[in-house]
């Protein structure tokens, strides 16, 4: 017998505890980001939503039409409101400027109805023959007197410039010409030298040619034509008087029931052009 002894195998064993369960693990927390960007202002936001600009090209093309619209409207706007001449004029130069409009009207319904006379004069008369010469006379002295071939007498009137400071110009006498004609002018002569269609003005102020010929001062105008038509022409504001007295100059109207257009032009044959009838 061994002198350790066993231990008696009918005790009863220690009691053992359970183990507790494992905790999960704790969820990791997110590492903040290195140099996280502080919370934007809403006016940071509205600029980085509209700047760099994301522009498609039919906005493109409709904001370049929009601009030339705006700018044509601009553009209209600003010309209706600038002063015209017509604006500070007084109620007798526009009554004066509404007659002579009414004047020219007037003077283009007469030719158009003796145009029409003529015509129905060719279809009814009993000698048309005679009668096509008897208006291709009156037809040639009508172009006679346009040409400067003839001379001419009738009503009209008389324009004189008076140029004492020497600052009329060649284009003011020009526009002198313009405005008789609308008016109804149909022979002038300026100084002697007869006014056609393809008359002229040239130099400078106080030297003054017409067609190649030199006036002086005072300019004397010998016009044919209605006189109640032609002077309110030259009369109307900004019109050629006024613009003759802004430089210094004088300029006078005188009616007459008789002026003569005696300054003649030669007749030039033309060297390429022919009658369409030969």
């Amino acid at each position: 017998m061994n002198s350790e002894e066993k231990p008696n195998s009918g005790s009863p064993e220690p009691r053992r505890e359970p183990l507790p369960p494992l905790a999960p693990p704790a969820p990791q927390q997110p590492a903040p980001a290195p140099d996280e960007a502080p919370s934007q202002t809403g006016r940071q936001r509205l600029g980085a939503a509209v700047w760099p600009p994301r522009v498609t090209r039919a906005q493109l093309i409709v904001a370049v039409l929009l601009f030339v619209l705006g700018l044509g409207l601009a553009i209209q706007v600003r010309s209706n409101s600038d002063e015209s001449a017509l604006r500070g004029a007084r109620q007798e130069d526009l009554v004066r400027i509404l007659d002579d409009l009414d004047n020219r009207s007037q003077r283009l319904e007469d030719e158009k109805r003796r145009l029409e006379d003529q015509r129905t004069e060719l279809e009814n008369s009993s000698d048309q023959a005679e009668e096509a010469r008897k208006q291709t006379l009156q037809k040639e002295q009508q172009l006679g007197i346009l040409a400067g071939t003839v001379a001419a007498q009738g009503p009209g009137i008389t324009l004189t410039i008076g140029d004492p400071s020497g600052t009329v110009e060649p284009d003011m006498l020009l526009d002198a010409i313009q405005e008789l004609r609308a008016a109804g002018a149909e022979a002038i002569q300026v100084n002697g030298v007869r006014v056609v269609a393809d008359t002229f003005f040239s130099g400078t102020a106080g030297d003054i040619e017409v067609d190649g010929k030199r006036v002086s001062a005072p300019y004397t105008f010998k016009v044919i034509g209605k006189p109640q038509d032609l002077e309110p022409a030259l009369n109307i504001p900004g019109g050629v008087v006024q613009t003759l007295e802004k430089e210094q100059a004088t300029a006078t109207v005188a009616r007459s029931e008789k002026i003569i257009v005696d300054a003649l032009r030669p007749a030039e044959r033309p060297d390429y052009a022919r009658s369409s009838s030969q």
